[in-house]
């Protein structure tokens, strides 16, 4: 298969992702929205990976990329192409599916702990450790199959169309460099949270971004498995 990344700034990038991809044998290509790059044409591609932004979607003069970026997306979902979104990217897919896109009351950054929806149908623990790097939340768009949740945040992500669209608030991807990056990008306001730790607290055991990685390949098994090309 071959993989568009679309990527909204230049420190976010796929992460982890890339090293899997390739070590299973897909190609990939990135393509750089923030610098007003044209999308690519949704034929000339598998998959798309929407990756994380540090914007929202309430931004009422939207840059003329992200009205492309949406064009190509609704096309891609009705497709039958997976689609995976992570953070902002996340919030695109749910925006496009009817769901209703809001600020949250706290931001969440940091590790915290996911349970797993009891209907959940992510091939996932039922309670696992995650970074999460958001504020903005969304609803279960109808259709859709839970993930699950945290304490703060019950909806951290869901499947749709029998698992080959999925949007995620986590950061399965995420590596120490990664994560510097996302916190770099953090606003200040984010220590008004308790839902937030020190950017030391996040960074100081990089075995923590290793326990994530059979997360990591376990879902996107699951999503590719999906549909078959």
């Amino acid at each position: 298969m071959h993989i568009y990344f679309l990527q909204h700034t230049p420190s976010l990038d796929a992460a982890r992702l890339e090293d899997w991809l390739e070590s299973m044998g897909h190609s990939h290509n990135r393509c750089l929205l923030y610098a007003n790059e044209s999308p690519p044409r949704l034929e000339d591609c598998d998959s798309l990976v929407l990756l994380d932004g540090p914007m929202d979607l309430s931004t009422e003069d939207a840059p003329d990329w992200l009205r492309r970026e949406k064009k190509l997306l609704n096309r891609a979902l009705k497709s039958g192409k997976p689609v995976l979104g992570l953070g902002f990217g996340a919030r695109l897919i749910a925006e496009a599916l009817g769901a209703i896109v809001s600020r949250g009351t706290q931001a969440e950054i940091g590790w915290q702990t996911v349970q797993l929806a009891e209907d959940s149908p992510f091939d996932l623990p039922e309670c696992f450790e995650a970074l999460l790097w958001h504020r903005d939340i969304f609803g279960l768009p109808e259709d859709a199959s839970p993930l699950g949740g945290s304490d703060a945040s019950p909806l951290l992500g869901f499947s749709w169309d029998a698992g080959r669209v999925i949007a995620l608030q986590c950061h399965l991807e995420a590596t120490a460099q990664s994560a510097g990056a996302m916190l770099a990008l953090t606003p200040s306001e984010k220590a008004a949270s308790p839902h937030v730790q020190p950017d030391a607290i996040i960074l100081e055991d990089p075995k923590r971004f290793d326990r994530q990685a059979p997360l990591l390949d376990r879902l996107l098994m699951q999503w590719l498995a999906s549909v078959t090309i």
